[in-house]
């Protein structure tokens, strides 16, 4: 694989006035990058994407699996990185029957920071039901408060430049095993399913959590690679909820210490002491 792209930074040093009450002091704050990054099949590119320019390979992975577009790692015969003025394309090679299935779709994705639609074609385009979960380990509620205590101190470039959000994979237990961070939410889970997906790790033997809200991309791309419990530190959207209940994924929103809401497919979550009425 290529790494000419390892040269770009995550975040850069910014020179700012900081105001403290009637204060006014001249400070460097570190600000987090944001590149155009160019996910491309045989060579025809196919999604552009606004990402942090860090875990690319794993990045184009995740969207590739998490967007349906191969249902395995196997599928994908090589994966090359590349830089150029404009920004980083990453070329997927696929065989040329998955190719021209790919281009069958007529799918091309212009992606903003916060936005998933943006250059879908039609209504139809715009939300996939993936296949429904009939698998999915139960979870104890004391594994999802332990995983959301531990990200706090996981997110090392969102320390710097408070921009990102992280996409963490949680042990049964609770313990993160593997995080990834970027400036857009969808960006972070796609590059930690890639990261898990290339390192051979079970989807089925743990759960996400994310710092962002829980909107329904993340509960597609997440029930489209087979994860089975989606936690986030903010609230979802219904949209996001009706499609968890659809597939059967455990959708838990305002995940923060001493507290969280499981919102769909309670079931998976057990260990809790019912408040008596």
């Amino acid at each position: 694989m290529s790494t000419a792209y390892a040269a770009l930074k995550a975040h850069s040093a910014f020179t700012a006035e900081q105001w403290l009450g009637e204060r006014r002091t001249r400070v460097t704050e570190q600000v987090a990058e944001e590149t155009p990054v160019a996910i491309a099949y045989n060579g025809t590119s196919f999604a552009v994407m606004m990402a942090t320019p860090q875990d690319l390979e794993d990045f184009a992975l995740g969207f590739t699996l998490s967007e349906g577009i191969v249902d395995t790692h196997a599928a994908v015969q090589a994966l090359a990185v590349s830089q150029h003025p404009e920004g980083v394309v990453v070329d997927i090679k696929l065989d040329n029957e998955l190719f021209a299935q790919l281009q069958a779709r007529e799918r091309n994705l212009t992606g903003r920071t916060g936005c998933g639609l943006c250059g879908v074609r039609s209504l139809e385009q715009a939300i996939r039901h993936p296949q429904v979960l009939h698998t999915g380990a139960m979870i104890e509620h004391s594994a999802v408060q332990k995983a959301v205590t531990q990200l706090t101190t996981r997110q090392p470039i969102n320390a710097l430049t408070g921009a990102l959000h992280a996409a963490a994979w949680a042990r049964l237990d609770g313990t993160i095993e593997c995080v990834r961070e970027d400036v857009g939410r969808h960006n972070a889970l796609d590059k930690l399913i890639g990261a898990l997906v290339r390192q051979g790790a079970d989807l089925g033997a743990g759960f996400a959590v994310m710092t962002s809200r829980a909107s329904y991309e993340l509960v597609q791309k997440a029930a489209t690679c087979g994860i089975a419990t989606l936690a986030a530190v903010s609230g979802p959207t219904a949209l996001a909820i009706r499609l968890a209940q659809e597939v059967g994924l455990c959708l838990i929103g305002f995940s923060r210490p001493g507290r969280h809401t499981v919102y769909a497919n309670s079931q998976r979550i057990v260990g809790a002491h019912e408040a008596v009425a």
